[in-house]
């Protein structure tokens, strides 16, 4: 990965998301899920650009802003129209590299009648993004202010960015999904670690059943140097925590048809927010709206809302 002629958007660029880029495959069923050597008709098919990353970064530029992405493609099919997605949403795409020999990531999604999903990723291209990819970034890296990261790469490319983030004195926003077995060093200075219930739980052993037990996973991880612990918890919203204060952020109440992606439209809408010099609160409480606004329509990036649309939803919803 080489730099390009950045000049142009460096300066509009206030999140660098490191991450992830899929091609959702997208089922929709009425019935149960088949089970082994069981074939049953499905109701829809749709074929999206996904992946948590590309999500995350697809939400910020709809908000108005221009993030800095840097991702891996395969050369095969899929590539090419992953980068022309991103031009279409208005992104820069000097930073996705193309990895020759492999396929670009694939997420398989099952949606049943209530809009719930179930996922397989297949990452493909996205293992290949490598910790020296991040660090000869280092000049264009330290003029953001965020850097937005999952774990959708391999580890090492994450912990790289964390590193550097941490020389750069960049705030970072970790979404650890899916969950995977981290390095706890790693996580002294974060400014947020936003899993949901599940991830929180596999990252701390700690059961999620009430809000006792998360409030005592949260504070498992603040004791590893996590500044802000934001668990997301569904329909039910989320919750805040830190040294100082917990606080439940319930969810915006609309009638969900697909909640595909609704994580992402959420962790994206809310460093937006931070971007733009919004408080944490005030940032998380909008960003909860315009998760919910997604789940109002089908797919995942298409179903994020442009600013104008949400703008005009949250001041609808704030009157109520």
């Amino acid at each position: 990965m080489k730099e390009g002629n950045m000049h142009s958007h460096r300066s509009q660029s206030k999140v660098a998301m490191i991450g992830s880029n899929m091609m959702d495959l997208i089922t929709y069923y009425d019935d149960s899920f088949p089970k082994i050597g069981e074939t049953i008709f499905g109701k829809d098919f749709e074929i999206g650009f996904g992946g948590k990353g590309a999500n995350q970064a697809v939400a910020i530029a709809k908000l108005g802003g221009s993030p800095l992405v840097v991702t891996a493609v395969g050369n095969d099919l899929f590539g090419p129209l992953v980068k022309e997605n991103f031009k279409k949403q208005g992104i820069d795409t000097t930073w996705i590299k193309t990895v020759n020999g492999k396929t670009s990531g694939v997420a398989p999604i099952f949606v049943d009648k209530n809009g719930y999903n179930s996922i397989f990723i297949i990452p493909g291209a996205n293992s290949f993004l490598e910790p020296e990819d991040i660090l000869q970034m280092k000049s264009v890296l330290s003029e953001v202010s965020f850097f937005l990261l999952q774990l959708e790469i391999k580890l090492e490319t994450v912990y790289a960015a964390l590193d550097l983030a941490l020389e750069l004195g960049k705030k970072v926003i970790l979404n650890p999904a899916p969950a995977r077995n981290l390095e706890w060093k790693y996580l002294e200075g974060i400014y947020l670690f936003a899993p949901n219930e599940t991830e929180l739980h596999n990252l701390t052993g700690v059961n999620t059943n009430s809000r006792d037990e998360i409030l005592k996973g949260a504070h498992f991880l603040l004791e590893k140097g996590v500044q802000n612990v934001l668990v997301t918890l569904g329909e039910k919203g989320s919750l805040l925590v830190n040294n100082t204060i917990n606080r439940s952020f319930p969810a915006y109440p609309v009638t969900s048809i697909d909640t595909t992606g609704a994580g992402d439209a959420f962790i994206g809408a809310l460093v937006h927010i931070l971007s733009q010099g919004e408080g944490l609160e005030e940032s998380i409480d909008k960003a909860s709206g315009y998760a919910a606004l997604s789940t109002t329509q089908r797919g995942t990036q298409k179903s994020f809302a442009n600013k104008e649309t949400f703008e005009h939803w949250f001041s609808q919803q704030s009157k109520g």
